[in-house]
């Protein structure tokens, strides 16, 4: 191995590592925001009221494809969602077999209330220009998945 094989592999760690710090902040932030909708709430539950809260009333398949899970699973969590006042399930006006998930307005509430978003530095990214900010933002579209970033959850 070359010493710019060696530097680059160090390199690739170091990212790999900022990386992994990052997602344990992210994930304790949102946990924490979770928290602050409702002690009971789970992550999972508060990836769906953000994606409501984002998109609007959807149907539990649309849920459940945008967050890249079974309708199964979208089935458990409105139900648990629903018991703690989060959200309500209507029948589709169009179509009167299909579910619609919809936020409670007392979900509208504390989802507003509490910082739901990835919660970065912002001391840290006040200092950086408007390039870096798009440099930093582009080498993240980069890692994850072919998405627009409004398409995101």
């Amino acid at each position: 191995m070359t010493l710019q094989d060696t530097s680059r592999a160090e390199a690739l760690r170091e990212v790999e590592e900022n990386i992994r710090l990052l997602a344990d902040s992210v994930r304790a932030s949102m946990r924490d925001a979770a928290k602050g909708i409702d002690p009971a709430l789970s992550l999972f539950g508060l990836k769906v009221l953000q994606l409501l809260k984002r998109m609007g009333s959807l149907h539990s398949g649309a849920v459940a494809e945008h967050l890249m899970v079974d309708k199964s699973v979208i089935s458990r969590q409105s139900r648990q969602l629903e018991e703690l006042g989060l959200i309500e399930v209507l029948p589709d006006p169009r179509d009167g077999r299909a579910r619609l998930l919809v936020l409670t307005a007392a979900a509208e509430e504390r989802v507003a209330a509490v910082q739901t978003g990835v919660m970065l530095d912002r001391d840290v990214l006040e200092t950086w220009s408007a390039e870096e900010l798009r440099d930093f933002a582009g080498y993240l579209a980069r890692l994850g998945p072919r998405r627009k970033l409004a398409d995101a959850v």
